[in-house]
């Protein structure tokens, strides 16, 4: 058995900014991770030499729109880029043949220099080694007799707690942990009601030896009604990796790598000509398999952008001893970085400061 002052379920965004918070304040965190590394929906794309150069999860960030992403990017001293916009974007399967077209953009849209997988572990930077426990799934957690809050993970490991937060997808909490007999019907209700924004998407990130679209007075925008990307973009990095990325249409039931992955390359071909026929890599991530992430709703309801949940999800439980601080729990940006941000760091604090009015 582990004894802890304060446990973190999920070390995705939403966890590791929660436990940054608490550690400032001279609380030291446990996070547990179902999976084997940090950030959540969050993922690099790497190179052999470990550089970050492209994302599989998500991308951008809306500074001038999103206070708490811009805060936290400057407090971290993060630098971003404007998302490449410039040239026409090409239409697919609107007439007989794919076509240039103009298309609006969205003022504010950036990237972060190195990805969100670069601010994660910027956030996660003052954690020590040992403070995420990784493989660790939770199973329950339950309310001991002597205050504490007890955590048990299918591995077997089991942590008292005085608090917890829980910083994982909300619909995953209500599929997969067993909660507290003092957590009400409709708390979990709520949870459930939540859709965990982008876990059944897949994504591809193509690479190339040159952003030759650029060349051509192309963004590497598409938009298809074919697909197998109903969308594309500009993917090349702060440094000049040249690459495409999209978000795949094809329904997670059909999702076959191997020709999928032709099917990119034929669809980028007829969009870009010739040259998108040779990419250097196709990085393929299908997030609906990842069951750290996507829960069976996820996978089996049409994709939907979670609104902004109850006030029950965003209040402590327990007595000050439970919180929710998924990204979707948010009131700003639910789901997105912003909302992760937000959610961890607004969880954190209200515990530390009910930690001051017990004392």
């Amino acid at each position: 058995m582990t004894e802890t002052s304060l446990a973190i379920i999920g070390a995705g965004l939403a966890g590791v900014t929660a436990a940054r918070v608490a550690k400032a304040h001279g609380v030291t965190p446990l996070l547990l991770e179902a999976s084997d590394r940090i950030g959540g929906r969050i993922d690099g794309l790497r190179t052999d030499d470990d550089r970050l150069i492209g994302d599989l999860g998500p991308s951008w960030v809306w500074p001038p729109f999103q206070p708490g992403v811009q805060r936290w990017l400057d407090r971290l001293e993060t630098p971003i880029f404007d998302q490449y916009e410039q040239g026409d974007a090409v239409l697919d399967g609107f007439a007989a043949q794919p076509f240039r077209h103009q298309l609006p953009g969205q003022h504010g849209m950036a990237r972060i220099v190195g990805g969100p997988s670069r601010l994660v572990e910027v956030m996660a930077a003052p954690l020590a080694n040992d403070a995420i426990h990784y493989h660790q799934s939770v199973r329950s957690i339950t309310a001991r007799t002597d205050g504490r809050l007890q955590i048990d993970t299918e591995a077997g490991a089991i942590v008292t707690a005085e608090q917890v937060l829980v910083a994982a997808p909300p619909r995953l909490v209500a599929e997969r942990i067993t909660l507290p007999t003092g957590i009400d019907h409709s708390v979990v209700q709520a949870l459930a009601g939540l859709p965990t924004w982008m876990a059944a998407q897949a994504k591809a990130v193509i690479r190339y030896p040159t952003p030759f679209w650029r060349e051509q007075g192309l963004s590497g925008r598409i938009a298809s009604r074919i697909g197998p990307l109903f969308e594309s973009h500009d993917h090349t990095s702060a440094d000049g990796d040249a690459a495409l990325f999209g978000f795949i249409s094809t329904p997670p039931e059909h999702r076959d790598p191997e020709p999928l992955h032709q099917a990119i390359i034929d669809q980028l071909t007829r969009c870009l000509g010739p040259q998108a026929a040779q990419p250097d890599a196709v990085a393929l991530r299908d997030w609906a398999l990842d069951t750290a992430i996507c829960s069976t709703a996820d996978r089996h309801e049409p994709p939907a952008h979670p609104s902004v949940g109850p006030s029950i999800l965003r209040s402590s439980h327990l007595d000050g001893r439970l919180w929710f601080c998924g990204a979707e729990t948010a009131d700003q940006s639910p789901g997105l970085i912003e909302g992760a941000l937000l959610a961890g760091e607004n969880a954190a604090n209200a515990a530390l400061a009910q930690r001051s009015n017990a004392a």
